[in-house]
């Protein structure tokens, strides 16, 4: 949260400038603040992530069929649903936990159309196998980067990869609006058609070139983005503290697996996981959810359970078959997200490492 003396002086631009939606100076300000920060050539700016999906898939013209992943946010799937697609479930990295890309080419049918990845916690997909299977079948790609705030990989933009990106700008997120979201690209010219969209499809006052939809930012959002942007930086900061307390004391518990540090790739520090083996721990993710929240009052969550996939108006599909997501199925059923955040202070980290021990000695 920003210093509230600050926001107050951006209210007051607001206030003095009476202009408080359709892409006034605060919208501006950001779009451009963003392009920069996260290193795309193109970027624009909505009032939600979910919203913001939505009209990527529309953007791009999809169809029929699109490939993703079991294991995400409910968001991913229900947009292709929105736009009157089936979404396809391919099973995921037994390591990064995103989609299989050596087990995209197999799922492809006539109507395929594209290719919809999420960088789960921060973790990339293998953009360079998707990118060589999207060109070989002439397919989209478009990625969910609401984890991915400030990723890189050698250096680029995480948003630079596939044909679009989405980020999330939740309040929940490292970097927020309160309410928000974001497109990028590298085609310039995709920028004219998801504007349109996302604005009702006007052009002008008195031209409406499409079917489009209500997914403007807002200046209020803005502005605050505005604000919590400059804090980012010392926020990435602490997080990495925090995670390096994480792992030194974690890392020393059997059972337990930590985030792997990807080559060449820059992290979100989005969120902080654990991978918990039953049988090695001595106690289930279940269990352990439990106990930290009746016992020791510690929030965790298990990011992403179910599976969507598992949800009703998907189970009944051929690819949310268990046989077809084996590794889903048993990923699902380890991953822990612990608490994580700046304010976080580092003994409450060491109280936190220290409840694992206690867990796994009481039930060894």
């Amino acid at each position: 949260m920003p210093d509230l003396e600050k926001l107050k002086g951006k209210l007051g631009e607001i206030w003095e400038s009476r202009w408080l939606t359709n892409s006034g100076r605060q919208h501006q300000l950001l779009e451009d603040s963003l392009r920069a920060y996260l290193k795309v050539p193109g970027l624009s700016l909505f009032n939600n992530g979910t919203i913001a999906l939505i009209v990527a898939i529309q953007s791009l013209r999809l169809s029929g069929e699109v490939i993703t992943t079991p294991f995400t946010f409910p968001a991913t799937p229900h947009v292709l649903t929105w736009n009157n697609i089936r979404p396809i479930f391919c099973d995921i990295d037994p390591v990064t936990m995103t989609i299989d890309a050596e087990k995209i080419e197999s799922m492809i049918t006539s109507q395929t159309t594209g290719i919809l990845g999420v960088h789960v916690f921060g973790n990339p997909c293998n953009v360079d196998k998707i990118k060589d299977i999207a060109d070989k079948y002439g397919l989209k790609i478009v990625y969910d980067a609401a984890h991915a705030f400030g990723a890189e990989i050698n250096e680029k933009g995480i948003g630079t990869f596939g044909d679009i990106s989405m980020f999330s700008f939740h309040a929940t997120k490292l970097y927020h609006t309160a309410e928000g979201g974001a497109l990028t690209f590298n085609d310039k010219h995709l920028k004219q058609r998801i504007d349109l969209l996302k604005n009702f499809g006007i052009k002008n006052e008195e031209e409406v070139m499409m079917p489009g939809i209500n997914g403007k930012m807002n200046e209020i959002q803005a502005a605050l983005g505005l604000l919590v942007l400059e804090m980012v930086a010392d926020e990435m900061k602490k997080r990495q503290r925090i995670a390096e307390i994480y792992r030194h004391n974690l890392t020393k518990i059997q059972g337990l697996s930590l985030p792997e540090e990807i080559k060449r790739t820059k992290s979100s520090l989005q969120y902080f996981y654990v991978r918990i083996n039953d049988k090695l721990f001595g106690a289930s993710r279940d269990d352990v959810h439990q106990v930290l929240k009746n016992k020791f009052n510690v929030i965790s969550r298990k990011y992403f359970f179910p599976l969507c996939s598992d949800y009703t108006c998907y189970k009944h599909l051929p690819s949310s078959s268990a046989d077809n997501l084996p590794i889903a199925g048993k990923v699902i059923k380890e991953v822990l997200c612990l608490p994580f955040y700046g304010g976080l202070k580092d003994d409450d980290v060491i109280n936190i490492c220290n409840m694992f021990v206690d867990i796994r000695n009481q039930n060894n």
